[in-house]
């Protein structure tokens, strides 16, 4: 069964705010052979806050891709996107960190094409994706990851 939808006001969203802080300084410090696997391949994302400028990163789960990385911008099928979502598209420069791995990245919204051929692999790998899509009208992105040179 999926998760319920995020709802800022619920105790439990505060509780997983704490598990994703938490999740983070694990997957840090072991670079990644702590948290590095759950339901899924996990990375973390750094974005620029659009609003404070503030670097702000989150474990995600992804997708290897032939040029890099994909992420799916779900929050859970709520009908508004991620705030991460909206930091990259603000300010598509990231940084990703992939086990040890730390890399610079570029990030753009997977073309409809595109996001149809990704989907299907993220199902593969999440099924509750496909529950996520169907609680909201908005069509979730699929963002893809590509490493620059830093």
């Amino acid at each position: 069964m999926a998760p319920p939808k995020p709802n800022p006001g619920d105790f439990r969203y505060h509780l997983f705010q704490a598990f994703v802080g938490v999740h983070k300084a694990l997957y840090r410090v072991s670079r990644g052979r702590v948290g590095g696997w759950l339901a899924g391949p996990i990375l973390l994302l750094t974005t620029t806050g659009r609003k404070t400028g503030l670097p702000r990163t989150l474990p995600l789960l992804y997708l290897k891709t032939q040029t890099g990385y994909a992420l799916v911008a779900s929050y859970g099928g709520s009908d508004r996107h991620p705030a991460w979502y909206l930091n990259l598209v603000d300010d598509p420069a990231v940084e990703i960190q992939v086990g040890a791995q730390r890399l610079q990245a570029r990030a753009e919204t997977a073309e409809p094409a595109r996001r149809g051929e990704l989907w299907p692999r993220f199902l593969e790998i999440y099924s509750d994706y496909d529950t996520y899509q169907k609680r909201t009208e908005r069509e979730i992105p699929i963002v893809e990851l590509t490493a620059v040179a830093s």
